[in-house]
């Protein structure tokens, strides 16, 4: 996350004369769907849902077809509280384990292998494949609206982006990694949440320390006012407001992020608020592999979402379509019933019972560390569901290619809003025997969606009139 370091107005022209060049090249040679592939598009009926997945369910039957039903709202929910179970009784189909995991080996990513070779006691719960991410229909409406029209575009820097989408997918039938990756980037997200995104780094040991952390956002994106005439993917529109409440020791330490959707014009705005220091400060540091906050180092900045900020430090590929047991559905986590200790174990890594797993269909992006750039990660390999385009499973690899680190972003449902989102992000750093757990909320409040706030909020002199020591 960072802000570009242009010192002078002739240069900042001339980066914004390239990027134009630049995308007027990529809408010369890009090659739109043809009439018969968009015919394969549609919210009923066709071979293609309107995101792009495979409406069938594979010949095996253990991954369903794909309906156009949301998930009922279970009768003792209530707004504002976790989000109650609608799977509640699903068990167990089997299990994943050190003795049985190569059986499964075609239906598990390199990452995963990994877990359970270093770890021999490492299992996963395999349950019923539920295909629950159903949206709104403004949502899809504007995925068929953009699949013809959307235009992938690289700056001379190899920051890759798009035109001509807005609201949703913007190419539900990818050709290469640059629009798939541009999916993740246009994926629908919740416009408005009030969350704790708690973090905990836990040492070989088990042992941790909560960080609490407050966090407010404003993701204009998916708004369903937005049109192609009155939104602009290029400037900013994600917000972020993040204030750390404990430990005592950095409580008050304030972060604020706004983002473009894509970053073709301009970079990350950040700043940084150390009420030791009472100074709000310019953070151009905040992006790329600075590490995240609270992480004591076991994530990136750009590993939350599964991936956010400027994409230009990889080349990225287009793996295909696979069959591949990942966290999905995580009811059972994201319980507020459940205290923190009993999520995570002595052993350093997350309880999986309380982890749900499901065979799904996922397209697989690989990142390769662009020559003459630098990065934690060397080469990272993506897997994101095909009905909503989250990732949902990392595996990265050091500079030496060995595999390094496997993530896991643990999903639900929101069904009282329509939107898919995070409850819980695991990192495992395989080296170190070390985990990562972060939006750890389960012993605060649930996410509220009905905050609204003015976009005087996410402004650095907001930080100075809010700041205390």
């Amino acid at each position: 996350m960072t802000t570009c370091s242009i010192k002078n107005s002739k240069f900042r022209l001339a980066r914004v004369a390239a990027a134009a060049l630049v995308m007027t090249v990529a809408a010369t040679s890009y090659a739109a769907p043809s009439a018969e592939e968009l015919a394969k598009l549609g919210l009923e009926g066709t071979e293609l849902t309107p995101a792009g997945a495979i409406r069938a369910g594979n010949a095996e039957g253990t991954i369903p077809e794909w309906k156009n039903e949301p998930v009922q709202v279970p009768a003792n929910f209530k707004s504002g509280t976790f989000h109650t179970d609608p799977f509640a009784t699903d068990k167990v189909l089997f299990t994943i384990n050190g003795s049985n995991y190569e059986e499964y080996a075609d239906k598990l990513t390199e990452g995963q292998k990994s877990m359970f070779k270093t770890y021999p006691d490492y299992y996963m719960n395999v349950y019923q494949t539920r295909r629950s991410a159903v949206f709104k229909p403004y949502i899809y409406k504007a995925a068929l609206e953009n699949a013809p029209r959307a235009e992938v575009a690289v700056t001379p820097e190899g920051v890759v982006g798009f035109k001509n989408a807005v609201i949703s997918w913007a190419f539900p039938i990818p050709k290469d990694g640059n629009e798939a990756l541009m999916n993740q980037v246009t994926r629908p997200i919740q416009p408005w949440m009030d969350s704790w995104d708690n973090a905990a780094a836990v040492t070989t040991t088990g042992k941790y320390v909560v960080n609490k952390l407050s966090v407010q956002q404003h993701w204009k994106w998916s708004e369903p006012t937005n049109t192609i005439e009155n939104f602009n993917p290029g400037v900013d529109s994600m917000f972020y407001y993040q204030t750390i409440t404990a430990p005592a020791k950095i409580a008050g330490q304030v972060v604020l992020a706004n983002d473009p959707v894509h970053f073709m014009d301009k970079f990350r705005s950040a700043w940084v608020y150390s009420p030791g220091q009472r100074r709000v400060k310019r953070a151009p540091q905040i992006v790329y592999d600075n590490p995240l906050s609270a992480s004591d180092g076991l994530a990136t900045t750009d590993q939350k979402f599964g991936f956010n900020g400027p994409n230009d430090r990889f080349n990225w590929k287009l793996l295909g379509r696979r069959e591949i047991y990942i966290p999905y559905n995580a009811y059972k986590l994201n319980s507020g019933d459940i205290k923190v200790s009993e999520m995570i174990t002595e052993d350093a890594r997350l309880n999986q019972d309380l982890a749900r797993y499901e065979l799904h269909r996922v397209w697989v992006v690989e990142g390769t560390l662009r020559e003459g750039t630098s990065h934690d990660y060397g080469r990272r390999v993506f897997y994101l569901d095909e009905d909503s385009w989250w990732i949902t499973l990392m595996d990265g690899y050091d500079r030496r290619d060995a595999s390094w680190r496997l993530q896991e972003l643990h999903s639900i449902m929101w069904y009282d809003v329509g939107f898919l989102g995070s409850t819980l992000e695991t990192f495992y750093d395989m080296q170190a025997g070390r985990m990562l757990a972060i939006l750890l909320d389960n012993e605060d409040t649930a996410p509220d969606f009905s905050i609204r706030l003015n976009d005087d909020y996410f402004t650095a002199s907001s930080i100075r009139r809010r700041g205390t020591r």
